[in-house]
């Protein structure tokens, strides 16, 4: 009995690190972000291996800038992008410097595949030709209203709720312990 019981405690503690292994270059985070313009809001999905820590928009230069941190060399995304909100011949740079992602478009959206290698901090600028294709600008009172009130229930700059991977570790470390615990229990019932 105490050799299955030593063998649990030790496969606990050579279980629970295969968990906590590094993200693969293939892991994708999904950020979906608003971008309110004109009237209209538009969701962009980001799914990437690498973490967006802020973006912006500037509908005067039909421009949408992203601003990733990466742990990893070689990054890989996957943003869909309304064709209403910008469309038309696209541009892209990271960091200052021209590149060439592929790019597949149908009636609705603009799917486009970044691949780029550099660890750390880069800028990912999206420019386009067209904007609000299809659609008018929409200038209401309420609209300028709510973009002029002061939004407290926000986190401050654009910090967003992030579920970490730790939790699933310390999840899992709870269930062993849980188990260890059940196994001492049944030990001592079947000696008595």
């Amino acid at each position: 009995m105490k050799s299955i019981l030593l063998l649990l405690v030790v496969l606990f503690f050579v279980i629970t690190p295969a968990y906590g292994q590094l993200l693969s270059d293939a892991t994708g985070l999904i950020n979906r972000f608003d971008v309110q313009t004109s009237g209209y809001t538009f969701e962009i999905k980001l799914t990437s291996n690498f973490d967006l820590t802020d973006y912006s928009f500037d509908k005067d230069q039909k421009q949408i800038i992203l601003y990733i941190d990466s742990g990893l060399e070689n990054n890989l995304g996957e943003i869909i992008i309304p064709q209403n909100l910008v469309s038309g011949d696209f541009t892209f740079y990271l960091n200052d410097q021209e590149f060439f992602p592929k790019i597949q478009s149908n009636e609705k959206i603009h799917f486009i595949t970044l691949n780029f290698t550099g660890s750390g901090s880069n800028v990912i600028a999206i420019s386009a030709s067209e904007y609000l294709s299809g659609l008018t600008e929409i200038v209401s009172i309420e609209n300028k209203i709510s973009e002029d009130l002061d939004n407290d229930f926000l986190p401050p700059d654009r910090q967003f709720d992030k579920t970490s991977s730790d939790d699933y570790l310390v999840w899992l470390i709870v269930g062993g312990v849980v188990i260890v615990i059940a196994v001492f229990a049944v030990i001592k019932l079947k000696k008595n």
